[in-house]
């Protein structure tokens, strides 16, 4: 039941994780021909099986998502039988993937020096909230808290009101970005350059920090610190939302000098290309609201489809705000295969996100859905050399 293809085609993961971050980073991997086998806690699973919308048969259509390609075992790392299994796992394995406070592993006795005897070739990523050391290490860290702390949360939102998030888990997923890219170079310098296994630490609040631009150096040597500013882009324009005559918004990044003069002829004001408020960014900056102004003086007497059928006829970036629904119909969607019809054992197919990204050669594929808990309990133990009677006597037990 292995993905029988891929760039990965031969690794093999452990996934030790529950929720967003580490799953989402065996997520990839598995959907690019590694094996992920996924270990879950016996009886309950990983909490993402009933989290959001349920299905009928009371699973979380996200779990069909998030699991796909994986192979999912129950088993109790806390119980000796079960953590002798772990040990044999990851003897074979070339990845561990775990997302626990730090300390955890530990407990169980899989330090990193225990980890390194029982597989020097191993690959350990580590994905928390506050990273491995540091005087916040030990702290809980969820995707919102990395987000806060992160400096995204600052900056989301209108000035004079309270901060607000984006409506997904970005932290959890950047760090899981920055997890599998961790990976893939640490298994790049172990079989290419003769290194052995290494670890990799992931703290969900560097992981957005990354993305935070220019902000480090802009407070350094000039003290600045950038507020929340609602729909702009500081220091840029134009680049907004403008209301248009249907009560929808175009977004329009004409953010270039060429492409300003192409806006201002669309708009028929070829009239203002020489005018110094548009002569560059810095200018066009200084005269924001008064641009902003004209443009959606534009826009609000056009619907938006007429908006965005002279804005891309002429090279300027525009698009539209979409919902799920208007991302459902949308031919540019279709036609990349970012809409999938996939089929399930239970109840015929479910429509998922596409893969992404999309090479030539070894593109990713979609082998089977998020499966059911503990559904190849018996498969894997019998391959990590497991004894019929030993995987009975832990069934029996309550530890598989």
């Amino acid at each position: 039941m292995q993905p029988a293809s891929g760039p990965l085609a031969g690794v093999k993961v452990i996934e030790m994780g529950t929720l967003i971050a580490g799953p989402f980073g065996g997520r990839l991997l598995a959907e690019f021909g590694a094996d992920v086998i996924k270990i879950e806690v016996p009886e309950k699973g990983d909490p993402i099986r009933n989290w959001r919308i349920l299905h009928d048969n009371g699973t979380s259509l996200w779990w069909y998502v998030q699991s796909r390609n994986k192979r999912c075992i129950t088993l109790d790392c806390g119980d000796p039988e079960g953590l002798d299994v772990l040990k044999r796992l990851l003897k074979e394995a070339d990845v561990l993937i775990e997302n626990f406070r730090p300390g955890t592993l530990d407990k169980w006795g899989l330090t990193p020096q225990v980890l390194q005897e029982i597989n020097p070739r191993l690959v350990v990523s580590r994905i928390s909230g506050f990273g491995q050391t540091g005087p916040y290490s030990k702290r809980a860290g969820f995707g919102a808290i990395g987000e806060s702390m992160g400096g995204i949360r600052y900056l989301t939102g209108y000035p004079n009101m309270a901060p607000t998030r984006v409506g997904i888990s970005l932290g959890d997923s950047v760090a899981a970005l920055y997890s599998v890219i961790g990976i893939l170079m640490a298994l790049y310098h172990r079989d290419c350059n003769g290194g052995g296994g290494q670890e990799i630490d992931v703290a969900l609040y560097e992981a957005v920090f990354s993305l935070m631009e220019s902000m480090v150096p802009e407070y350094d040597k000039k003290g600045i610190v950038r507020e929340r500013t609602g729909s702009i882009l500081p220091g840029i324009a134009p680049s907004n939302v403008y209301p248009t005559s249907d009560g929808k918004y175009a977004v329009i990044a004409a953010n270039g000098d060429a492409i300003v003069q192409r806006l201002l002829t669309v708009m028929g004001r070829p009239d203002l290309i020489d005018d110094d408020r548009f002569r560059n960014n810095a200018a066009r900056v200084r005269h924001m609201e008064f641009i902003d102004a004209l443009i959606t003086g534009w826009t609000e007497t056009r619907t938006l489809a007429e908006c965005l059928q002279q804005l891309n006829d002429n090279g300027i970036p525009a698009g539209p705000i979409y919902s799920i629904a208007d991302i459902f119909d949308d031919p540019q969607y279709l036609a990349r295969d970012m809409i999938l019809d996939v089929p399930h054992p239970e109840f015929g197919t479910l429509k998922v996100p596409g893969i992404v990204p999309k090479l030539s050669k070894t593109p990713g594929k979609i082998a089977w859905l998020g499966p059911k808990l503990g559904e190849h309990n018996v498969e894997v133990l019998r391959d990590a050399g497991v004894s019929e009677e030993q995987i009975a006597r832990m069934a029996e037990r309550g530890i598989l």
